[in-house]
C-alpha cells in the first residue's frame, strides 16, 4: 500500500467518527488537501476541529514518512468537484461542467444541466447538446463540476444603502437645512 493510500485510509477513519463527508483527497507535491462538506453545509468552526483531529493523527501514525507537507482542509465550495457516481447521483438536477478524455466522441468541454447518473455514467441536457442530452461514461470523464451562475440581484434586494433614489426620493438619512428669512 502506498504512501497516499495510507494518509487516505487514515482520514477516512478521521472524518468516520464525525458528521462530515469526505468529498475528496489529494496527496501530492508537498500538499495533502482534503476536502469536507456535511449536509446543510459546513462552518469554520467545523474546519478547524477536523483540521487538528486530522493533523493530529497524521502526526501520530506517519503515514507519510519522511516527508514534509503541508495539510489543508477545506469546503468544497460553491463550484464542487464530482468525482464518484454517488457525488454525480447527489446533484443531478444541477448545472455542472465536464471536461471528457481525449479520444471521447464529441465536444470535449459540456457544461449544461445534469439530468441523471447511475452507476455507469452521466447525462447531461443544455442548449449545445442534443434534445435527448448528452450520455458520459464515468471512464470518459476526466474532470467535472458543478457549476454557479452569478445573476442580477432582483429589485428591492440587497444592499440598501447603495439603492438608487430618484429625486423625489431622498435618503431616510439626509438632514433638511434650516432656512431663516
Amino acid at each position: 500500500m502506498g504512501q497516499a493510500s495510507r494518509a487516505h485510509e487514515l482520514i477516512e477513519s478521521v472524518l468516520s467518527t464525525s458528521d462530515l463527508e469526505l468529498v475528496d483527497i489529494q496527496v501530492g507535491g508537498g500538499l495533502v488537501r482534503v476536502t469536507v462538506d456535511r449536509p446543510g453545509g459546513i462552518d469554520l468552526d467545523a474546519l478547524s476541529d477536523v483540521n487538528r483531529a486530522i493533523s493530529a493523527a497524521l502526526d501520530r501514525d506517519d503515514p507519510l514518512p519522511g516527508g514534509r507537507y503541508t495539510l489543508e482542509v477545506t469546503s468544497p465550495g460553491v463550484e464542487r468537484p464530482l468525482r464518484t457516481p454517488e457525488q454525480f447521483q447527489r446533484f443531478v438536477g444541477s448545472d455542472v461542467s465536464v471536461k471528457t478524455r481525449p479520444g471521447t466522441d464529441g465536444e470535449r468541454r459540456v457544461a449544461g444541466r445534469l439530468t441523471h447518473a447511475d452507476g455507469s455514467g452521466v447525462v447531461i441536457v443544455g442548449p449545445d447538446l442534443p434534445e435527448e442530452g448528452r450520455p458520459i461514461a464515468y471512464a470518459d470523464i476526466e474532470r467535472a463540476r458543478t457549476t454557479f451562475a452569478w445573476g442580477p440581484t432582483e429589485p428591492g434586494r440587497g444592499d440598501p444603502r447603495r439603492a438608487r433614489r430618484g429625486p423625489h426620493r431622498p435618503s431616510p438619512h439626509a438632514t433638511k437645512k434650516a432656512t431663516t428669512s
